[in-house]
Parts: structure tokens; C-alpha cells; sequence
């Protein structure tokens, strides 16, 4: 059984029982239990939610696993399955905003599908929960890994390799009514044109890797979860975001070491994108990205987060953009200048006990470069 398929039988047998041959009409099912009060919506009981939370897992698998089979002239009729006309999807530049699944399909997919033999999902992370910002009756579930695939022709201008690659991703889908309405797709892809051989940022302070998931290879919660170490992970990393707030409004109060170490085991691995690369350890991480990255950028502005979410000992956001500031002292070789410029930012967090352990970063640079007169894709010749 391929390994999409077993996943799809997997969460259907979670949500309605084990059944030798699931019905097709069945995976569209959706168990509308967040309760209604004069037609607004409120938060779920805990029964309810855990039930939401699965069937939110069971329609995004089932998505996934036919977006694994989906072929160029297949892919929007595939992508309409499941996402609802009117699904607002954002992907990083230069996909940015898209309606729908006609729009996903032309702007993103079918361009990926005419570069790519044999695309598959390589998910090394994969959880849901309720929105810890906004609207806490959104269901929303989170997928990190890598697209592999043969790169054959060319993909906004990168040339083929003829040889596998893999487009590192994370993507965050909102599930209503059993459709998917709302998602933010977000993708490396620095590290995939390094990977072609042209390496924009070669001398970049931390490490070029292809990255692997959690180091438990425990990533993947198909299964419920407590939910008491959902809320252990999401007010852990609320606390890690309050510090950086603290450490911003008073850089003196603490040491960078001192900041986080509240949050943060010693060893933590910080999976960086490229541009900035992997680093291991707070010394290193300090030395690597935070130290380079809050003398480079002044004015800094946390603009909020649209989705955060914890499931066990996982969880992350997504925010657009996350953060507005000024390239005041130069960094990833732009020159300090005084634009207001853009990051949109996708964490994903991998708790171990009382602090945080792993986080995985992804930042929209194409974006946050060309904010600052810097255009990454018309250097290859294409935008």
C-alpha cells in the first residue's frame, strides 16, 4: 500500500472506524461540531474539538494523497475536491495571493507538475489545532517536509538538473464546513535553486543542508493527542514570543544567552532558510543568525501572527507578513538602506520537556529582498 493510501485509511479509520474499503462519499464528510449561539461561533467543548481537530487531518491527508497522483490537466479538478471556490491561498513570492483552486492550479501546481517526474510528498510533520489567535473557533492543520521530484525542465527560470530535488515546504490549511478555506504555502526556494547549483547567498553564516525532520521521527499525529501537552507547547511558545517582545523593547535587560535559555534547550537546532542555513546550539545560533540578524535590523514591528497552533509536543504559525523593518546596518548583502520592508514567517516548533528543541524556519526572502530593490528571480531572466 503506498504510503498516502495508508494514511487516508489511517485518519478514516480514526474518525468513522476500521472499514475494509472506505467510501468515496465518506471522505468528504464533515462532523459540523463547533456549536452556534444566534449564529455566531464559539469555541467547541474538548470532545468536539478533538473530533474537529481529526476530521480537519482526514480531509487534508485525503488532499494530499490525491495531489500525490494529480497530473497537469488533473490538478484543478484534484485541488476542487476538497478546497472551496472561494479559498484564499497564500503562497510566497512570486505566487503571493491566489483564489480558489483555478488560481492555485495555474499560478503554482501546474508549473511545479510540468518541471517534476514523479512528484511525492515527503511530510516529516503533520498536526492540527485551534487558532491561539483571532478566531479560536478556526481549525487549522500544519504540514512541513519536502516535494521530491526529478527536475526535467526548467522552474521560474532555474535550469534542471536532470537529478532528484526537493523543495522544502511548510503549509498551513484552515478546514470549515469540510473544505479547505484558507491556506499559506510557503517554500524554500533559495535552498531548492542551491540545490541547482546556483548558490545566491555563498557565504551565508550558517549551514546548507537538506533538512531533515524531528529528531525522534515522531512528527507525524495522525492519532489524537493529550490535550494538555498542546496547551503545554502553545504556552511555551507564546512565552518564547513575549521574550523576544521584552528583548526588543529592552536589549540591555538580558543577555541574548539569558533570553534563551528561558525557552530553549542548550542544544537547540535551529533550521534555518537559506540564506541564513542551519545552526546548532543557542551559542551558535546566537553567533549565526540572532547577533548578525538584531544589529542589521532596526525599527523592528511584530506585526501578529493570522494562525497559531499546538498539537502535543508540535506547533507553529504563520503570519503576513510577521514582521516589518529597516535594513538600517545591511543584511544578506543588501546594502543598509531606510525602506520598510516585509517577513513573512513560518515557525515550527518541536517541543522536548519544558522548552523548546527544534524550529523550523521558513522566510519569504524573494519577497522581503525585492521590497528592498532586489530581484532574486530577475537575475535568472524570469519574475
Amino acid at each position: 500500500m503506498a504510503r498516502g493510501e495508508w494514511r487516508q485509511r489511517k485518519l478514516f479509520s480514526i474518525v468513522h472506524g476500521p472499514q475494509k474499503n472506505p467510501p468515496e462519499h465518506q471522505e468528504k464528510h464533515w462532523c459540523t461540531r463547533v456549536q452556534k449561539t444566534n449564529g455566531s461561533r464559539v469555541m467547541p467543548d474538548q470532545q468536539n474539538l478533538t473530533d474537529l481537530l481529526q476530521d480537519a487531518k482526514r480531509i487534508v491527508q485525503a488532499h494530499y494523497h490525491d495531489l500525490d497522483e494529480a497530473k497537469i490537466d488533473t490538478v484543478q479538478e484534484v485541488l476542487g475536491r476538497r478546497m472551496s471556490k472561494d479559498a484564499l491561498w497564500r503562497g510566497v513570492h512570486p505566487f503571493n495571493t491566489q483564489t480558489g483552486p483555478t488560481g492555485v492550479a495555474e499560478i503554482f501546481w501546474k508549473p511545479v507538475l510540468r518541471s517534476f517526474s514523479h512528484l511525492q510528498r515527503r511530510e516529516d510533520i503533520f498536526f492540527a489545532g485551534q487558532n491561539g489567535t483571532a478566531d479560536r473557533s478556526q481549525i487549522w492543520t500544519a504540514s512541513m517536509g519536502h516535494l521530491l521530484g526529478l527536475f526535467d525542465t526548467p522552474f521560474l527560470g532555474i535550469p534542471p538538473t536532470g537529478k532528484i530535488s526537493m523543495l522544502r515546504y511548510a503549509e498551513f490549511n484552515r478546514v470549515r464546513d469540510g473544505q479547505i478555506v484558507e491556506t499559506a504555502f510557503f517554500c524554500d526556494l533559495l535552498h531548492f535553486m542551491a540545490q541547482a547549483g546556483i548558490r545566491r547567498f555563498p557565504d551565508q553564516r550558517a549551514a546548507h543542508l537538506v533538512q531533515p525532520g524531528p529528531k525522534g521521527h515522531d512528527g507525524l499525529l495522525l492519532d489524537p493527542q493529550d490535550p494538555a501537552e498542546g496547551r503545554k507547547t502553545l504556552h511555551i511558545i507564546d512565552r518564547m514570543i513575549d521574550s523576544i517582545d521584552a528583548a526588543n523593547a529592552d536589549p540591555r535587560a538580558k543577555t541574548p544567552k539569558e533570553e534563551l535559555q528561558e525557552n530553549w534547550h542548550d542544544d537547540m537546532i535551529w533550521w534555518g532558510p537559506e540564506g541564513i542555513g542551519a545552526t546548532f546550539t543557542i551559542d551558535r545560533y546566537i553567533e549565526q543568525h540572532q547577533g548578525p540578524f538584531r544589529q542589521g535590523m532596526e525599527s523592528r514591528v511584530f506585526n501578529g501572527h493570522l494562525c497559531r497552533i499546538a498539537e502535543g509536543a508540535f506547533g507553529g504559525f504563520f503570519g503576513w507578513p510577521n514582521l516589518t523593518l529597516t535594513n538600517t546596518h545591511g543584511f544578506l548583502g543588501v546594502p543598509p538602506n531606510d525602506i520598510r520592508a516585509d517577513m513573512r514567517v513560518v515557525d515550527i516548533y518541536h517541543r522536548k520537556g519544558d522548552k523548546l528543541a527544534e524550529n523550523w524556519i521558513f522566510i519569504d526572502i524573494l519577497h522581503f529582498l525585492k521590497m528592498q530593490g532586489v530581484d532574486v528571480l530577475a537575475e535568472l531572466g524570469t519574475d
